[in-house]
This record gives structure tokens, sequence and C-alpha cells, in this order.
């Protein structure tokens, strides 16, 4: 899939408080050209992500908003249960519609039977642009292709350098769906990763930036989060950071592998 140049590189907003903090990231991160921003009704944060969208100088129309929804450890849902819990996504965030919106996580209160044609009903009418997934199994990728009718736009999974996913970024290349990664820099462990540092030290720049550039040049869209303006500027610059072949084969070799986010309730642990 060709990777619109607005969508290439977002703006994670995952434990960022529902406050001024958060919805100062949000504009700040517009205005210095961010145009992907990321969210999740889990998060608690939709409306000042939506605050932070309308303080910023930046229309509304050059942006690409992503949420996410229905994982919920709770009994249901019904099928307007999910078009209800869509409608407060928009209501929080302010807007009519969201260009993105996933599912996720495939567990709790996730039924695919309901939830999918759901989703479907919601991109037949317009009030969302795409449909993503999130945390899936390959298994349940299949199972979900299988169920809707409109195509998997991306599938939003926790992706770095110490954890490559080359299973799901090569399903993503089969079936032409966008991985996205969130926790692109490991929350700070690619700092100690010494392949990271020395490519960082070759090129004059962080191991964030070559983390993300590396994400940037298997294709995958990192979302970093990040709250001062300066880390916002750094974590943009990778866009321009070209890695060569080497440098590229030094990562891929990176043999140690963690995984951050490993609840018990992931389809993984199943």
């Amino acid at each position: 899939m060709d990777i619109a140049e607005p969508f290439r590189l977002g703006l994670g907003t995952y434990t960022s408080a529902g406050d001024e903090n958060c919805t100062q990231s949000v504009a700040t991160a517009l205005d210095v050209g961010y145009r992907h921003v990321d969210t999740a009704q889990v998060y608690g944060n939709e409306e000042s992500v939506g605050e932070g969208i309308r303080q910023s100088s930046v229309p509304r129309k050059d942006i690409f908003l992503a949420t996410k929804t229905v994982h919920h450890d709770v009994p249901g849902p019904e099928y307007e249960d999910i078009l209800q819990a869509v409608d407060g996504c928009l209501q929080r965030l302010g807007v009519e519609t969201v260009e993105l919106l996933y599912v996720h996580w495939p567990t709790g209160i996730y039924d695919p039977a309901v939830t999918l044609p759901a989703f479907d009903e919601l991109y037949d009418t317009g009030t969302i642009g795409h449909i993503g997934v999130s945390n899936f199994e390959p298994h349940q990728l299949d199972e979900a292709r299988e169920i809707l009718d409109a195509p998997i736009f991306a599938h939003q999974v926790e992706m770095h350098p110490l954890l490559q996913q080359d299973e799901l970024r090569a399903y993503a290349q089969r079936h032409d769906h966008t991985l996205v990664a969130y926790a692109p820099i490991a929350r700070g462990e690619v700092f100690d990763v010494p392949e990271l540092t020395t490519i960082a030290d070759k090129h004059g720049v962080s191991e964030a930036q070559v983390s993300l550039a590396w994400l940037l040049e298997k294709d995958v869209v990192p979302i970093p989060k990040a709250s001062s303006e300066a880390h916002l500027r750094e974590n943009f610059e990778a866009r321009s950071l070209s890695l060569d072949t080497e440098d590229i084969e030094q990562i891929d070799a990176i043999e140690q592998e963690e995984r951050l986010i490993d609840p018990d309730r992931a389809p993984w642990n199943q």
C-alpha cells in the first residue's frame, strides 16, 4: 500500500492525561507539521485531543484523526452498542467523522460477527473513512477480512527494533494494508541498544530517530508519543533520516526481543 504523506508518521497520545498538557501536545504537534493524530476511547483523553485540534492553526480537513473502541472486558455488546460507542467517541472529540476507526483489542466484548458489521455500516455512511484493527493475530485478521465488506486499511501493533513483527509485516504486505507501530521507540529502551547507538552516532542523530527511520524504511507508520516541542520536532525530523543498507541490516539482525505491552488477555497469550 502506498502510504500517503500526512499518514506516514503520527502522534501517539497513549497515557496522555485528559488535561491541558495533552491539548497543548496535540496543538503543538500539528503546528510542527504532524497531520496524523492517534487516540482511543480507553485513553480517556478524546476531549483533550479534540480541543488540541481546535486550538491548532491546521484546518480539520487536513488532519488524519484515528481513534479506537470496543475492547472493554464487560458482557455484550449488541450491534447498537457499537454504534453508540463510536458516537460517544465523536462527541468527545468534537468531530462529525474520523478518518480511521480501530477495533482496539480482539478481546472482551469484541464479537467479530457483531462488531465488524457495525464498522461496515459506519464506513458505508461515511462516519469513518477507514477501518482498522489493533493487536490482532493472523487468524483473527483472516476472520475479519472474511466478515468485512470494507477493506482493512491499517493494523496497529507494538513494533520497534526489539519487536520486529516480521510475520505481521509480511501479512500486511501480502494483503495490502498498513502496519502502524505503537511504542515505536520501545518506551525509551532504544537508547540502551548498542546497535542503535552506533548508527545514531554515525548519522549524528538520536537512537529514537534511528528507530523511527527504520520503521519508515519498512513501510510501517510509527506513532511516537512526545509532550515537549523539542521531542515532537526530533521525532518528526526522523522522516528525513536516510538509513543505508548496512544500517538496516544491522538493526534487522538484533536478536534481543522484548514485548512491552503484554496483558494476559492479549490474543498471543491465549
